[in-house]
């Protein structure tokens, strides 16, 4: 892993995610690129009731480079963290839309993956920077952590793994295996069982282990947990184990090959407390 993204808009969940992309730049001697996005002022926007407001465009500009003065000075300031000594850090400051300037940075710049905050105890706070955050996790193409408060420890020591075994998954399960190897943790792999995806545990271990052996896992629990839906078993089974990592690939797909969809990924991500890794697969024909 050679960088790490942070987007930040300087609030709490934003600045937990720099702690814990801290602590992995230093365990894998990466470089952080903390990025904060300004969002341009229009000159039509709508007023509290719903009428449109022309301002001059001389305001408008005005306005835009006071938020970017005041973006530079901040992420200045994060620099300086005490928390950030003996990291390679870059700033990044950019002007258009936060999942834009995210998307643009991570193809630029070969990301090797984007930490980011989440927030989650409000209805507006989901609408704000959870939008921002599922995009991401849905259309990103490198791994993705979300981080919902600071993780009582910085190493991740166990790591569930809800995983189909599908081909598909290869790319996922060598990040994966990675991660394991950084941490030196052992992964929990687990089937989630539904009412309306069920197979049998004698059915789906034998997979596991070939999955398992397949991936050159030396160290490593195989799981199946029940629940009503695929979201809530893999929160719950997390709990169950006091994991410090859920790990997941976003892909649809039917059958017993039948990947995690993003929407359950997105539903995970938003609901678990605990840090969430996820990646876009690729579907083969």
């Amino acid at each position: 892993m050679k960088k790490i993204l942070v987007p930040t808009d300087f609030s709490k969940p934003a600045q937990i995610a720099v702690d814990v992309a801290a602590d992995i730049a230093k365990k894998s001697n990466a470089e952080l690129v903390l990025l904060h996005v300004v969002e341009e002022a229009t000159g039509d926007s709508l007023t509290i009731d719903g009428e449109v407001s022309t301002g001059t465009d001389w305001e408008d500009r005005i306005f835009t480079m006071r938020l970017i003065e005041r973006g530079k000075k901040q992420l200045a300031k994060m620099v300086e963290d005490a928390k950030l000594t003996g990291v390679k850090v870059r700033q990044e400051l950019r002007l258009g839309t936060p999942f834009h300037g995210m998307r643009t940075i991570i193809t630029d710049q070969k990301v090797d993956l984007v930490v980011m905050g989440t927030a989650g105890k409000t209805k507006l706070e989901e609408m704000i920077i959870g939008s921002n955050t599922e995009k991401v996790v849905r259309h990103a193409n490198c791994p993705v952590l979300t981080v919902h408060k600071k993780p009582a420890k910085s190493d991740f020591k166990n790591i569930v793994y809800a995983t189909s075994m599908s081909k598909d998954e290869e790319v996922f399960s060598r990040i994966v295996r990675r991660t394991q190897q950084l941490y030196d943790a052992t992964v929990h792999l687990v089937r989630i069982n539904t009412p309306g995806n069920f197979q049998r545990d004698t059915v789906v271990k034998k997979y596991m282990q070939d999955f398992a052996k397949k991936l050159q896992l030396k160290n490593f629990t195989i799981n199946v947990f029940n629940d009503l839906t695929e979201e809530e078993g893999i929160v719950y089974f997390a709990d169950s184990i006091n994991a410090d990592m859920i790990a997941m690939a976003t892909h649809g797909r039917t059958g017993f090959a039948h990947v995690l969809a993003g929407s359950i990924a997105e539903d995970v991500v938003s609901h678990s407390k605990r840090p969430v890794l996820t990646f876009v697969t690729k579907q083969r024909k």
